[in-house]
C-alpha cells in the first residue's frame, strides 16, 4: 500500500482544511475565506510587477481598507479633521510625516498625556500647493487645542453626518473609517505616492485590536460560532457567492453592532 506521507503533496497539505474566520471582536466584525487541502506555493513578486497590477492594487486597497476600519471601530474614532500648510503648502513626505508626528505629541501634551489612539491619511492637493492629512481621533478635543498643535497652517473639522439619531460611537467610526478609506484607496492609483514612498496611512502604536481565528467545515459553521461568541446574529453580512464577479477563494464577513 503506498505511503500517503511520501506524497510530493503531503509536504503542501494543510492539517486544517476548511472554513477559516478571523473575528475582531473591539471592533464587532470579522471575516473568514475557504482554505484549500493542499497549501499554494506563492512566489515572490517584487512591487509593480504582478501579472494583473490592478487585480493586485485593488486587493491591496481592500486589505488596506480592513485594517483601517477595524482599527477606527476598535478605538472608536468617530472626530474627524483635516489639516492643511500655510502659504506655498508642503511637497515633501518626509516633511509632513515628522510635522504629523509633532502635532499628535503636542496633542497628547495639551490633552492628559496619556497614550492617544489616532489615524491620519494624506492626500495630495489638486493643485500644487502640496500635501494635507485627513486625521481621526476618539474623543473631542477642543479646535483651539487642534489648532495650537498644528501651527503650521489651518484646521477644518468636519462632521459626521448621514446618521440616525442616537447612533453609537462605533457607528460613528464605522462612518469616519469609510471617509478616510476613500483617500486611502485613491492612493493606489495615485503614482506620486509611490515614487515618494509616501505611507498611504499611519496610526498610533499599542492600539492594534485583537482577533481570534475560528474554524470549520462550512461558513454557517463559523458564522454561527463568531455570533455565538458576539451575542447575537451579525447585523450586516457579505458572502462570494452572492457576488458573480468575485475572483478570489470563497468568502465572507460580518458586521455586528450598530
Amino acid at each position: 500500500m503506498p505511503d500517503a506521507s511520501a506524497s510530493p503533496l503531503s509536504a503542501l497539505a494543510r492539517p486544517d482544511a476548511g472554513w477559516s474566520f478571523t473575528l475582531c471582536t473591539d471592533a464587532w466584525e470579522g471575516g473568514g475565506s475557504f482554505q484549500r487541502s493542499v497549501r499554494t506555493v506563492r512566489e515572490y513578486v517584487a512591487r509593480g510587477e504582478a501579472r494583473d497590477p490592478e487585480r493586485a492594487a485593488a486587493e491591496a486597497g481592500r486589505r488596506a481598507r480592513t485594517k483601517l476600519r477595524r482599527y477606527c471601530a476598535a478605538n472608536r474614532l468617530n472626530r474627524l479633521g483635516t489639516l492643511t500648510y500655510r502659504g506655498e503648502g508642503n511637497h515633501d513626505p518626509a516633511v509632513l510625516r515628522d510635522d504629523l508626528a509633532d502635532f499628535f505629541r503636542r496633542l497628547r501634551a495639551g490633552l492628559d498625556g496619556k497614550p492617544l489612539p489616532y489615524v491620519w491619511v494624506p492626500e495630495w492637493h489638486k493643485t500644487d500647493h502640496g500635501l494635507h492629512a485627513h486625521f481621526a481621533v476618539g474623543r473631542y478635543i477642543k479646535r483651539s487645542v487642534i489648532e495650537d498643535s498644528w501651527g503650521r497652517g489651518f484646521v477644518h473639522i468636519k462632521l459626521i453626518g448621514d446618521l440616525p439619531v442616537g447612533s453609537t460611537a462605533l457607528a460613528e467610526a464605522r462612518r469616519a473609517a469609510g471617509y478616510l478609506s476613500k483617500y486611502v484607496a485613491k492612493t493606489f492609483g495615485d503614482e506620486r505616492v509611490q515614487e515618494a514612498g509616501l505611507h498611504r496611512y499611519d496610526l498610533a502604536q499599542g492600539f492594534q485590536p485583537e482577533t481570534m481565528r475560528l474554524s470549520g467545515r462550512s461558513a454557517e459553521a463559523v458564522l454561527s460560532e463568531a455570533s455565538e461568541l458576539m451575542g447575537g446574529a451579525p447585523a450586516t453580512r457579505w458572502s462570494s457567492r452572492e457576488n458573480p464577479e468575485w475572483q478570489g477563494a470563497p468568502a465572507i464577513w460580518a458586521q455586528w453592532g450598530r
